[in-house]
């Protein structure tokens, strides 16, 4: 009887009913899962909007100041939470100005679904009001994209939409939908989409492949391991580690990377890149296997690749076969899940411990630690460094906050020296670097996870950038703590100045509003500090409060961040002064 029961229920369930495509955009959402969106209205996604509104306690809208807001906003929530996050605008200009956050989402591999309103379909191509070909922009930074014109295939595309967005490689997806769609009518059933047609986002893998980087990992004298973002995205970090701790190798992270591994690990030597750490990058040209994991080879990365690691085999463990070979050539390609990968390979590896290789990067970092390091954090000088200020901060966290940081000086001292102790701890902008991720993206980040501190490291030029969304945490009363490292410049393009350009300073020169003020008009506490003794007190204040705060640092103007790959050197090559 029982039985019957719920086949009934079931059958009830599948039962179409009828309902506009506005309604059905809503309960599509619903059916994944999703219970947060950020947005702002307009004409041609109003139908959808009037059902937010009768739908307010089971979907909570977020209205944020920006479109751009809205998009990082759900980038932050996506990288912390690990589910697909979820912008909404208009059409014309409120869609376009998304491009910039999907853009920043497709490089950094962020799981996002967008949906935008579109004119009505017969006024398409006509240069209605507000009328943009969002589909055709969209169309390169975009992992799938596609234009509604009939209410009957919403559930359909939002199921794919989904789908496509979180599945392999995750990346943003566009839903375009005409305002006739929205109004239209159909009989709405939804199903979940697991498979599409030609679309393979989990690669087979080769066990041939896995017994090959095995057995190149065994007989490394000098392996050296460089991971990506891919262990996090992957969820990857218990086979992540375990791989590593057996094969006793020496492991570095890429910018996204950080906080897979925590960051007092014996085995994690630092990060590699730019801006990375000296033993590193200078060994990552004296490694005779390096294994590379969910990373990409990027440029900042590898520096001049004409002389990246050509002593070494490469061992590339990636989900999307079209990284492979890319930048880098690779001699064993290890493609899938790296989940999956790294737990078949885990029984082929011997325990090592390579204790000689491990004393060169710890030799290599007294160098950095000497030459760099201990000035940064430990300033005799007068004026703050941003070192000292993350060395402070570490102390009030204990590394167990999440960290948002923007893009510039500020994001490399960030990446340098802030810690972490658990995954999904270091959200920034990688790939597109875009100024004006932060503050959004620590709004979405503190909505994720509402229970953990959220700091955003901010520079006084990004802050300036999207410093409308405090706005947005005015009226969520979202409390996320800011820290604005103000040195009056656009930092890095100084720093690049006065290295390559005999100091010639063309519009990096910043004069700025007074941020206190500002913050206090939007009714979010506020304090601003320039000595030394008050460093440590305002940090525990910040820390200590429970709602919104921005801290603004003023930092010496032209501190520089070192050690520094200059562009076109090879990573031995790194200065570091």
């Amino acid at each position: 009887m029982e039985v019957m029961q719920k086949q009934n229920k079931e059958i009830k369930q599948e039962k179409a009913i009828k309902i506009t495509g506005a309604e059905a955009v809503v309960k599509c959402l619903l059916a994944e899962g999703v219970d947060l969106i950020y947005g702002y209205p307009g004409g041609a996604i109003m139908p959808v909007y009037d059902e937010f509104y009768k739908y307010q306690d089971k979907l909570h809208h977020v209205l944020t100041r920006h479109e751009q807001g809205a998009i990082h906003a759900a980038q932050g929530y996506a990288r912390v939470s690990g589910k697909v996050g979820v912008a909404i605008a208009t059409s014309g200009p409120g869609a376009t100005n998304l491009i910039t956050g999907i853009a920043d989402a497709q490089i950094d591999s962020t799981p996002i679904v967008c949906i935008t309103g579109q004119v009505a379909s017969h006024l398409l191509g006509s240069d209605a009001f507000q009328e943009t070909d969002i589909v055709s922009i969209s169309t390169p930074v975009t992992k799938w994209n596609y234009q509604i014109t009939k209410a009957s295939d919403i559930p359909e595309v939002m199921a794919k939409a989904f789908y496509i967005a979180k599945s392999g490689r995750p990346g943003p997806v566009l839903i375009d939908i005409t305002k006739d769609a929205q109004f239209g009518e159909l009989d709405f059933i939804y199903k979940k989409c697991s498979n599409i047609r030609s679309y393979n986002p989990y690669p087979t893998i080769d066990n041939s492949q896995i017994s090959a980087a095995a057995e190149l990992i065994n007989n490394a004298k000098k392996p050296m391991v460089v991971w990506g973002q891919g262990v996090v995205l992957g969820t990857a970090e218990k086979e992540f580690k375990e791989f590593i701790e057996k094969a006793g190798v020496p492991s570095a992270s890429t910018v996204l990377g950080l906080s897979a591994l925590p960051s007092d690990h014996d085995l994690h030597v630092g990060m590699v890149g730019m801006h990375g750490n000296y033993a590193p990058n200078v060994l990552t040209n004296a490694c005779d296997v390096l294994i590379a994991i969910g990373m990409r080879f990027d440029d900042r990365v590898t520096g001049n690749l004409a002389t990246y690691a050509k002593q070494a085999k490469i061992i590339h463990f990636e989900i999307d076969p079209a990284e492979i070979d890319k930048n880098v050539k690779t001699d064993i390609a290890v493609l899938g899940d790296v989940k999956e990968t790294l737990a078949s390979v885990l029984p082929l590896i011997k325990e090592n411990k390579h204790t000689d290789w491990h004393q060169e990067f710890k030799d290599l970092y007294k160098v950095e630690y000497d030459q760099v390091i201990h000035d940064q954090i430990n300033p005799t000088k007068e004026g703050l460094t941003m070192a000292e200020v993350m060395k402070i901060l570490n102390q009030e966290t204990k590394g167990e906050a999440v960290i948002v940081s923007d893009v510039g000086q500020h994001q490399m001292i960030a990446c340098r020296y802030a810690n972490f102790k658990q995954s999904k701890s270091k959200i920034t902008s990688g790939g597109l670097g875009t100024m004006g991720f932060a503050l959004p993206a620590a709004i979405g980040a503190k909505m994720a996870e509402p229970n953990r501190e959220v700091v955003a490291i901010i520079g006084d030029g990004c802050f300036q950038m999207t410093i409308q969304e405090l706005g947005t945490i005015l009226q969520t009363k979202t409390a996320v703590k800011v820290i604005v490292l103000n040195n009056e410049f656009l930092g890095m393009v100084r720093q690049w100045q006065e290295l390559f350009f005999d100091r010639r300073y063309a519009s990096t020169v910043m004069t700025n509003p007074n941020f206190v003020k500002i913050c206090e008009g939007y009714g979010v506490q506020a304090r601003s500090v320039k000595k030394r003794d008050d460093l440590n007190e305002a940090i525990a204040e910040m820390i200590a409060s429970k709602e919104s705060y921005v801290l603004e640092v003023m930092v010496e103007k032209e501190g520089n961040v070192f050690p520094m790959i200059p562009t076109g050197s090879s990573v031995s090559d790194i200065r570091l002064k």
